[in-house]
């Protein structure tokens, strides 16, 4: 019978072993004849049945490149789950690509998905009470609704981040889609031929993986690690790499040694030591901005108070020792090439700036997991003393602005102080005519608002208007700032995730055309030059707009998330899952 003595048998060791198998609720009894032909008819048998059920899940699919290669990686984890004892249950969930939705409306639904990815692993995996869970993330939004969705259920899991495609060649130099993106806004201004920009568009995403710079996917994929949720050395290998399989194969052995253990837990792993962790590699790597935003998403379904100023102080602590792009030279298989992301862990360990007693999900510290890693090149990851700036790359700024906080990238910037006037647009298609227009000047701050968590709804990223005032050789002639988001892949001095946002009556709400506004890095400070008595005046005259009816997940988005310094969460935290008795 498939419902035996061995069906329901618990783990015999480790510190939660005494805790029954959540699966055997659909398994076990006279009752559960129905669900056990249920899963006859999907080809288990008895034994199988009777086996632990591990939840497999992958954002695979064809709406970006980033997860095609997911597959594979998957069918490898499924091998090590049946080879340690265990029966895979795959899975897919959703994906929205951010390189296919920019610059129009569908960029509303990217922030969206992090959070309908979350929620559907959860319901798969509790519908169907699964014991353990591997996932498999490709781009942006996936890696921490994935995170997420482990830190809501802490059951034993594992991650895996797909990898990042390699770079195109032309003329013998590496390029990027980032390259493609720039290269627009060289033709608007005449500076690079149309053609070129059609060659790029032809070469510079040549395989399947995410992009290759220190973008979003790549700075999350450091944050798995960093956080004790991923193979130490998984996140820098490209996603064509052969290397990839063999990873996968022992995620899936060491899933069931969690399960068997009953731990390490990912709320073992997602303390506020491993959430310092990673926000200092993200400052230490000059990654995405988009972290600060994720890092209090994935707390927060841990039941920790982590947020921007908590990311903040870390940022502030933390230099910049990466020479990776978009504010450097390098991509991720650079990264891969002298070590992986270990190598930047270390530096910051030995450094007094990476907490060596957090754990990883194999159960050994992070200090016993690093101690063979190798030191740093000097070049793509510098040595202690020979930071590329005291600083990190990511810093946060407050003022009359932004008193709930704003993000910068500062990494590869020239200059980190700016004052000018605002040129104002209510929402990013207003400002993308501008700017491909070319109507706007130099020295100016163009504030794009109304495009925050609540007022997009979505918080949109702006790559597109930021890639084209790069292109146009003005990415540090004006600032921009905004209540949406940027890609991991804007550079110049772009100030977004401002809290609290135009549409719940935030600062920026308040800015008119030819307002002076102040940006000073070193200062931590961003503040727009009025009295007090005349902001008080304008708030009095405001009005809060009316609620447009948006119909479908927008409209539920909108009416449940909180806003971008808390993480832009849509729900309480802290899911106490009770193992089934």
């Amino acid at each position: 019978m498939p419902d035996g003595p061995n069906a329901s048998a618990p783990p015999e060791s480790g510190k939660r072993a005494n805790r029954r198998l959540r699966s055997r609720i659909t398994t076990d009894g006279l009752d559960r004849v129905a669900h056990r032909a249920f899963m006859r008819a999907m080809g288990l048998d008895s034994a199988a049945i009777a086996r632990p059920m591990v939840g497999v899940v992958t954002t695979e699919g064809e709406m970006t490149p980033c997860n095609m290669g997911l597959a594979n990686q998957a069918d490898y984890a499924r091998r090590g789950i049946v080879e340690a004892g265990g029966t895979p249950r795959e899975f897919r969930t959703i994906s929205v690509s951010d390189g296919i939705s920019m610059q129009h409306q569908g960029m509303k639904f990217s922030l969206l998905s992090r959070e309908i990815i979350a929620d559907s692993v959860e319901a798969v995996v509790r519908g169907h009470a699964y014991d353990a869970l591997v996932c498999f993330a490709g781009c942006d939004k996936t890696l921490p609704g994935m995170m997420m969705a482990m830190a809501r259920l802490n059951a034993p899991s594992v991650f895996i981040y797909g990898g990042s495609m390699l770079p195109g060649t032309r003329g013998g130099e590496d390029v990027t889609v980032l390259t493609a993106y720039e290269g627009v806004g060289g033709v608007l201004v005449g500076t690079v031929p149309e053609e070129e920009v059609n060659e790029l568009e032809l070469v510079c995403a040549p395989t399947v993986g995410a992009c290759p710079g220190q973008f979003t996917a790549n700075t999350m994929g450091m944050v798995s690690e960093a956080l004790g949720l991923a193979p130490l050395g998984s996140s820098m290998i490209p996603a064509v790499f052969a290397e990839r399989q063999g990873i996968a194969r022992r995620a899936g052995h060491a899933v069931m040694a969690a399960l068997e253990n009953g731990g390490p837990l990912p709320r073992d792993l997602i303390t506020r030591t491993g959430l310092e962790n990673a926000a200092a590699v993200v400052a230490a790597t000059g990654g995405s901005t988009n972290a600060a935003l994720h890092l209090p998403a994935i707390a927060n379904e841990a039941g920790i108070g982590f947020d921007i100023d908590d990311v903040a102080r870390v940022f502030d602590r933390t230099p910049l020792v990466a020479d990776l792009q978009p504010g450097g030279r390098f991509l991720a298989r650079d990264v891969h090439g002298i070590g992986g992301a270990p190598v930047v862990f270390r530096l910051l360990m030995e450094s007094g700036l990476f907490d060596g007693g957090a754990l990883t999900y194999t159960g050994e510290t992070m200090a016993d997991a690093l101690k063979d890693v190798p030191e740093p090149d000097g070049d793509i990851i510098r040595r202690k003393g020979d930071e590329r700036s005291p600083d990190g790359g990511v810093i946060v700024l407050k003022g009359n602005l932004c008193p709930d906080g704003a993000l910068l990238k500062v990494a590869g910037l020239n200059s980190t102080y700016f004052k000018g006037p605002a040129r104002v647009f209510d929402e990013e298609e207003s400002c993308n005519e501008a700017v491909q227009a070319q109507a706007y000047a130099d020295g100016e701050v163009i504030v794009i608002r109304n495009e925050g968590p609540v007022g997009g709804p979505g918080m949109r990223e702006m790559l597109g208007t930021t890639a084209l005032i790069y292109g146009q050789g003005r990415g540090e002639k004006v600032a921009l700032l905004t209540d949406g988001r940027f890609s991991g892949a804007t550079r110049g001095m772009c100030i977004g995730y401002a809290a609290p946002e135009a549409a719940v009556g935030g600062p920026l709400a308040l800015i008119r055309d030819g307002d002076v506004i102040e940006i000073d890095a070193a200062k931590r400070s961003i503040n727009v030059l009025l009295s007090d008595d005349e902001l008080a005046a304008r708030r009095a005259a405001w009005r809060a707009p009316d609620p447009r009816r948006l119909g479908g997940a927008l409209e539920k988005y909108a009416r449940l998330v909180g806003q971008a310094n808390k993480g832009a969460v849509t729900h309480s935290g802290g899911v106490e899952w009770a193992w089934e008795e």
